[in-house]
């Protein structure tokens, strides 16, 4: 027999570790990997964005359909609280031009440090290689002694999504809640790549980021910049607008977002003599090679009339083969419904089960939404279960 067991030990799990020791309950955290927060570090593996420093409406906004049942919940540990969160583990952090909240070490592994200290302090115990497999008489483990059952008063769980199998996250948990009757919504990727059968003269290109540039899908335009990669195109301004590109919306680039259609066509205008298009438009753009291999990839051949190449270069269509496979995805939209959960994120078909994090129907972009989304709903669900008896 148990107080409290928190199944998975990422950002939500501890979070609601934290919540339900500070209320004076006595805390098991199991996790089936060797250490605890190992998707966590992989987030800050180029940087921890922790959360964004922006207005509560414009912050609830990238949650899409689910800002409804987040709202209260993120609302009750909003940005601010995020970085006082931090700030009381000794964790200095700054905000970016961007509004994006940092570290100031830009890593994880002090935050998460002090994080598990903390948790020490309060009595949390930790259990590695422990492996939930479903119920019996209780929840029922494999782990290195062999199979454990657990039977504790309250349960969260905060599993993970569907990505990264190898840090944890691999949505076995949902069929073990589908045969207890828990409404659960289909996994899709998110903040993911799309794969791209390059011709073989892109080949030198692998790795090159491609900057300056707007992304445009349905009616939406946003500035940023993408990686070419071996098996297609992937990074932040990509996964800004993969959400849309998972639901169907072509996309296209500008490449010269900052030029008109007529500039552009003024430029092109000029008479090129011998110049081959390419050095043209090099010379007479100033495009960069990768930019100029994007249009020999997508528009070939290349319409020779200035307006009509300055449309080209103005919304290159970008061809793609669909979204990379969801355990490359940073995230996973799907999940437990929120029609299925008590407004303290406990399973209607599970009374005394919570649950927290990636694992709910909730899907939001990068840029420090997804952590405190699950900071959030891990915090919620552990208040929601100390009150339980």
């Amino acid at each position: 027999m148990l107080d409290a067991l928190v199944i998975g030990a990422g950002p939500a799990g501890l979070m609601a570790a934290q919540e339900l020791a500070l209320a004076g309950r006595q805390v098991v955290v199991v996790d089936a990997k060797p250490s605890v927060g190992r998707k966590f570090l992989m987030a800050g593996k180029s940087g921890l964005n922790l959360t964004k420093d922006e207005p509560f409406d414009a912050f609830m906004e990238r949650y899409g359909s689910a800002k409804g049942p987040l709202r209260e919940i993120v609302r009750a540990f909003d940005a601010k609280a995020v970085q006082d969160w931090a700030r009381a583990l000794g964790q200095e952090v700054f905000t970016g031009s961007s509004g994006q909240v940092f570290p100031k070490t830009m890593k994880t592994s002090p935050l998460l440090r002090a994080w598990l200290a903390r948790l020490a302090e309060l009595g949390v115990e930790f259990r590695t290689r422990w492996r939930w497999t479903g119920w019996g008489e209780g929840f029922e483990f494999d782990t290195p002694d062999g199979v454990q059952v657990l039977m504790p008063k309250v349960c969260v769980l905060a599993l993970g999504g569907a990505s990264w199998a190898r840090l944890g996250s691999d949505g076995a948990w949902a069929g073990m809640l589908a045969d207890k009757g828990v409404a659960l919504a289909p996994f899709k990727p998110a903040n993911m790549g799309f794969t791209v059968d390059w011709t073989s003269f892109m080949a030198k290109y692998f790795g090159t980021p491609v900057k300056s540039i707007s992304l445009i899908t349905h009616r939406n335009t946003l500035r940023g910049e993408f990686v070419i990669s071996k098996h297609g195109i992937e990074g932040s301004g990509i996964y800004a607008v993969s959400k849309a590109m998972r639901d169907g919306a072509a996309l296209t680039v500008d490449l010269m977002p900052d030029w008109s259609i007529e500039k552009i066509a003024a430029r092109l205008s000029k008479p090129r003599g011998k110049t081959t298009v390419m050095n043209h438009l090099r010379k007479g753009l100033k495009l960069d090679a990768v930019k100029l291999a994007l249009l020999q990839e997508f528009a070939r051949p290349l319409p020779l009339e200035p307006v009509s190449l300055a449309n080209v270069i103005k919304a290159l269509p970008v061809k793609h083969n669909g979204a990379r496979p969801m355990d490359e995805a940073i995230s996973t939209a799907g999940g437990v419904a929120f029609a299925g959960l008590s407004d303290g994120l406990e399973l209607n078909a599970m009374p005394s089960v919570f649950c927290a994090g990636e694992m709910l129907d909730w899907e939001a972009p990068t840029g420090g939404y997804l952590i405190t989304g699950c900071l959030a709903t891990g915090r919620w669900a552990g208040q929601a279960a100390a009150l339980k008896t």
